[in-house]
């Protein structure tokens, strides 16, 4: 494991080289897609990321039909995040371009 495979935000902790996600130490089970939207988020906290920038990031398309597929797959993501505990770092929407990933 090295540092620049994984990243430790708060609570929250992204490994890339395992594919794991953990909340205060305990795994978080993700699909792939989730997995990969919160790798792209995780590597720019603070940053606001276009949903254009996930769909060709995560999904290799840049067809702008898919915008509702980012957000489906975000809310899931969200959803087992907080069900895991996590309360820092958030994703927040930014209306209009995309999301972020912030401490509270």
């Amino acid at each position: 494991m090295t540092a620049e495979t994984v990243r430790r935000l708060a609570e929250l902790e992204v490994d890339e080289e395992t594919r794991e996600v953990r909340v205060d130490g305990s795994v978080v089970d993700l699909t792939r897609t989730e997995f990969d939207l919160l790798a792209a988020l995780a590597s720019r906290p603070g940053r606001v990321l276009q949903r254009e920038t996930l769909l060709r990031e995560v999904w290799q398309t840049d067809w702008e039909g898919n915008l509702r597929l980012v957000e489906a797959h975000m809310s899931n993501l969200r959803r087992k995040l907080v069900a895991a505990g996590l309360s820092s770092p958030e994703i927040r929407t930014v209306r209009g371009v995309g999301y972020r990933l912030v401490a509270a």
